[in-house]
């Protein structure tokens, strides 16, 4: 299952949010979104468990807890739809 963390602090790292993911299970795949231009963080990353239960117990027990000074937000991840929001660039 993939999850959305969001509000994440700037000075969260991947390896923190595998951290604090790996008490509740199996992590596949730990992502910090980044600035295309900057390389700082958006505040926010995406967490993939292979295990659905294991998955939505860390949802459970994350979501709105401090990580890094900051009260996150964990939901299952949603697909992106078509057209991705994006303006474009001129």
């Amino acid at each position: 299952m993939k999850i959305y963390v969001g509000n994440l602090s700037y000075n969260t790292t991947e390896e923190g949010l595998r951290a604090a993911f790996a008490e509740y299970g199996a992590v596949e795949e730990v992502a910090v979104i980044t600035d295309r231009d900057t390389g700082r963080s958006r505040g926010f990353g995406f967490v993939t468990m292979p295990n659905d239960e294991e998955a939505n117990a860390a949802i459970a027990a994350l979501n709105g807890t401090d990580l890094d000074g900051r009260a996150v937000k964990v939901n299952e991840a949603r697909p992106r739809g078509d057209g991705g929001g994006r303006r474009p660039r001129w």
